[in-house]
């Protein structure tokens, strides 16, 4: 998926910093992922450490790490399901087909994968509800929909608005693929949570942690994808939609220090990373200062193209900062 803020392009650097400050074994380490999204972070580290702790705030991309990280073992018959799912007979309505397909002037979606988006939908639930699926069976199918839909969602990459006509991807008939995870000899868990108070009940020894760092909220960016994860029913507002969504406290000028240094205050891990640009709320100067109390610091930093939903900006590549401490247990 394309996804704001997603590390993808970054993962060399970041597990190259953390083994050069860890140490290259980190197979009896535990490793937190504290702002998932969408879990490539937790997935690249998933075989090399003892266990992954996975957590985000939004439901979407809950499902996402619930399959990707928390699912260990193989699931019978998931290519089977996959092909049952894809060969339903669509239905003329649904939830999706009412809100944010052509019909509905919100042209998320074309009506035909909006319809076959709540058919499999649908499906999905009665299987779980009448235990024919097993719940880690529930959430790989669940991540593969979300995964599928996005590929002909009618956006510029994120859903807080759409185009108003159809691009060429989005004319394309939604074809539901499996989300494939690496299976692994270990337990890993993974949390639907506020992630500062999360971080009091849980413990380990590598924190990573990459908050959103400007305006930009989660929770109204990706709504549809928590649309279709909830399939719950409520009325959708304004011209796109959008339902009522967590407003991240990592992207209010006036709290955000103040909430930074409460996780870090919390945390009972001996090595605390933070993903930060150089154009968020916080500077670098600010967080140094913040996180230098709790042990010993020091700064990392790479150049990257960066992530653009639009043509408009002008400069092409942010400079990453991984802030790094060793804190005082």
């Amino acid at each position: 998926m394309n996804y704001i803020g997603s590390k993808q392009k970054l993962l060399p650097f970041l597990k190259d910093s953390i083994k050069q400050v860890v140490g290259e074994d980190l197979s009896e380490k535990i490793f937190c992922d504290m702002f998932a999204g969408t879990g490539v972070v937790g997935k690249d580290f998933k075989n090399e450490v003892k266990k992954v702790i996975s957590n985000d705030l939004e439901y979407y991309a809950y499902v996402l790490n619930r399959n990707y990280i928390q699912n260990t073992e193989g699931i019978e018959g998931k290519k089977e399901y996959i092909q049952v799912l894809n060969s339903l007979h669509v239905k003329e309505d649904g939830f999706i087909y009412e809100n944010y397909s052509q019909k509905s002037g919100r042209t998320y979606f074309s009506n035909f994968n909006a319809q076959k988006i709540d058919t499999i939908r649908v499906k999905i639930e009665e299987l779980k509800q009448t235990k024919c699926i097993s719940e880690d069976c529930y959430f790989f199918l669940l991540a593969s929909l979300l995964e599928s839909c996005d590929k002909v969602a009618n956006t510029a990459s994120i859903y807080s608005a759409f185009l108003k006509d159809l691009k060429k991807a989005a004319q394309q008939e939604m074809l539901l693929e499996g989300a494939c995870f690496e299976t692994s000899q270990n337990t890993h868990e993974v949390y639907n949570e506020d992630s500062n108070k999360l971080i009091s009940k849980i413990e380990g020894d590598i924190l990573y942690l990459d908050p959103p760092y400007n305006i930009r909220q989660y929770g109204s960016n990706y709504h549809i994808l928590n649309t279709i994860a909830l399939y719950d029913k409520f009325i959708p507002q304004g011209k796109t939609g959008i339902r009522e969504y967590h407003r991240s406290n990592y992207c209010k000028t006036k709290v955000v220090h103040q909430s930074f240094e409460e996780l870090l205050k919390n945390a009972n891990f001996q090595y605390i990373f933070l993903s930060y640009s150089d154009e968020g709320f916080m500077s670098a100067s600010d967080i140094k200062n913040i996180m230098k109390k709790y042990g010993k610091y020091e700064l990392l930093k790479t150049d990257y193209r960066r992530f653009a939903s639009h043509q408009k900006h002008t400069k092409n590549s942010t400079c990453e900062f991984l802030h790094v401490i060793e804190k005082k247990l």
